[in-house]
């Protein structure tokens, strides 16, 4: 298996529950599973809970099946817009991807992101329709749906005249006709090898390979992961990375990974069209080539999305600090914060105004929101901000903020609620595409309108929407935007909250709390109907009389508080307040915790705001 022409590598895309793991697993089990230049697998390729729990992918991620003397490698690819870093990375490593479409629920608003940067690329598609045995699919309608979504995508003939495979990842074997006997995966093979072309190799020609992703190991550092396109490499040998400012620094190379199962594995080499990850750097960055000429070419670096969103991290200054997480200086937040910039090219941390603050700037928050939840997991405790957009200025001084084009599938019913909300967010409806029941909105909307309008789309339709964006250009200022219309309950006291309070508060808005819940002054206890928010005291005791007896009242039956999850959390909140993010618990809090202060503080802002 020394040769390029042995080699597919394909990215993997996929609708939340369509079938994707199972697919691959599939895969693994009825392929080879190690290649020739592989010593055993010794470290375990990173599997993050996050991602299993919220149904998408988030770091883009590789494997491969050997079969019949090939070795398919597969990319794994983020669907959200949020994670367009990894996805433009990935198209650059591959040649064909696999289209992976339910045949019931066909194809989502979530895969089109991916799938367009896909065919922009040129790459060539495999698509397979998968759930053919389950009750109510209709593989046939879902086929026709799929040439829709290449029709509107700007698919090249030959891109539009991809193949078609139909059958079930979970019972392990697809055909190429629905009528075809259902036996293996081998059909989805023999596809792959015949429609996906071999990596183009630039043939006798030293090695050279673009960095496209960067992992990290504890034992090595930073692992330059990507695709060799000329020449060989192997443990010990010398290259020199050319960096993006034009100089070049010698390395020598400790170790190589080669991707197989759920494994990444030492190899003794890497061959020109195989997907491999190099260490022995002391510093390496995603878009530098690495090359074993120093003399050597670059290749060229196409830029990624600009980070548009900018959240305040900070350390914990509650009351309950410290209880629940055993990292909470500001020390410890801080080196956590610079590794993930070091390994994630479109995260920027930089220090805040005030101490223990450090801005962290992404392409969306649902980003900064997985890399807090990574970081409450392994024991951290953080404050966060409500997401606020970056904002420039062009030449003449105007100022400019992003945009995006926002698609919605939508339920034909809740069109009218959709458009009125896209407006209100100021956002234009540009493009309508009618489905059977739902229409696909198109909308161009300033990044600020986006933020907490997952949320509102989810009540509007019931949770049957359909969301994506991406981003689209930086554009004169659009004018105010109110996302939120309510005020909420603070609590003015530290306690234990009753039944007998709870019950009392809850004609007053909704609550975010349970009864026998330790909260504190200037905690967020429950939603205010009303614009101003309410100083509450939910840990007050019943008082006893002569009338009323102390068992009155403990049948009190409360509506069950609202759980809003951290990405709701961190929408919802105004830019006077925090999310305080601990291993156990999210709390809705002030910035400012003591009342009185908080009072003085809102008269200076109108003052100031007056003048």
């Amino acid at each position: 298996m020394s040769s390029a022409k042995n080699i597919r590598n394909i990215a993997i895309i996929a609708h939340v529950d369509h079938g994707k793991t199972t697919l691959v697993d599939e895969l693994l089990k009825q392929g080879g599973t190690f290649r020739e230049n592989q010593a055993t697998a010794d470290r375990m390729m990173d599997s993050m809970d996050l991602e299993r729990e919220k149904g998408i992918t988030i770091r883009a991620k590789s494997t491969s099946v050997v079969w019949q003397d090939h070795i398919i490698n597969i990319v794994d690819t983020p669907g959200h817009a949020d994670f367009g870093a990894e996805v433009e990375r990935v198209m650059r490593m591959v040649d064909g991807v696999l289209l992976l479409v339910d045949a019931y629920e066909g194809p989502q608003a979530q895969t089109r992101f991916v799938l367009k940067k896909a065919l922009a690329e040129g790459l060539h598609p495999v698509v397979f329709v998968n759930k053919v045995d389950r009750p109510n699919s209709d593989p046939e309608a879902v086929h026709d749906k799929v040439l829709e979504l290449f029709l509107e995508l700007e698919a090249t003939e030959d891109q539009f005249n991809a193949p078609f495979l139909y059958g079930s990842a979970k019972n392990g074997f697809a055909v190429r006709e629905l009528e075809d006997e259902a036996k293996d995966m081998i059909p989805l093979f023999e596809t792959v090898l015949e429609h996906v072309p071999a990596p183009k190799i630039e043939e006798g020609q030293p090695f050279r390979m673009l960095v496209s992703n960067i992992d990290w190991d504890d034992y090595v550092g930073r692992v330059a992961v990507g695709k060799i396109l000329s020449g060989t490499v192997s443990p010990g040998d010398t290259v020199y990375v050319a960096r993006r400012d034009g100089s070049r620094v010698r390395a020598k190379l400790t170790r190589l990974f080669t991707y197989t199962g759920l494994s990444s594995s030492d190899a003794a080499q890497g061959i020109a069209g195989d997907i491999v990850g190099l260490a022995g750097f002391e510093d390496v960055d995603i878009g530098e080539t690495l090359l074993g000429d120093p003399e050597g070419e670059p290749l060229p670096f196409v830029d990624i999305d600009p980070p548009t969103i900018s959240m305040e991290l900070a350390v914990n200054d509650g009351p309950l600090a410290g209880q629940e997480g055993k990292l909470v200086t500001s020390r410890q937040v801080g080196e956590r914060l610079e590794k993930e910039a070091k390994s994630n090219i479109s995260i920027q941390v930089s220090p805040g105004d005030a101490g223990g603050v450090y801005q962290v700037k992404a392409r969306g928050a649902m980003q900064i929101a997985v890399l807090v939840e990574t970081m409450r997991r392994e024991g951290y405790e953080v404050l966060v901000s409500r997401p606020t957009v970056i904002f420039k200025r062009d030449e003449e001084g105007k100022r400019l903020e992003p945009f995006e084009t926002l698609w919605v599938e939508t339920p034909d019913e809740c069109v009218g609620g959709v458009i009125k909300a896209v407006a209100e967010r100021k956002g234009k409806v540009e493009n309508m595409v009618q489905h059977n029941n739902s229409t696909t909105i198109e909308a161009y909307i300033p990044t600020r309108g986006i933020i907490g309008m997952e949320f509102e789309l989810t009540n509007l339709t019931s949770g049957r929407a359909v969301f994506s964006h991406l981003f689209k250009e930086y554009a004169p200022f659009a004018g105010p935007i109110t996302t939120r219309t309510s005020g909420t309950l603070v609590s003015i006291a530290q306690g234990v909250t009753t039944a007998y309070t709870l019950n009392l508060l809850e004609d007053r808005g909704k609550l975010f709390v349970p009864a026998g819940e330790m909260v504190y002054a200037g905690m967020i206890v429950g939603e205010n109907p009303r614009r101003e928010d309410l100083p509450v005291n939910p840990t007050k005791e019943k008082q006893l009389s002569n009338v009323r007896s102390s068992g009155e009242g403990k049948g009190v039956q409360l509506s069950p508080p609202i759980k809003l999850s951290l990405e709701r959390s961190i929408e919802y909140i105004a830019d006077d307040e925090f999310v305080e993010a601990t291993p156990k618990s999210l709390r809705l809090r002030k910035r400012i915790l003591d009342f009185e202060k908080r009072k003085r503080e809102s008269k200076k802002a109108a003052t100031v705001d007056a003048v």
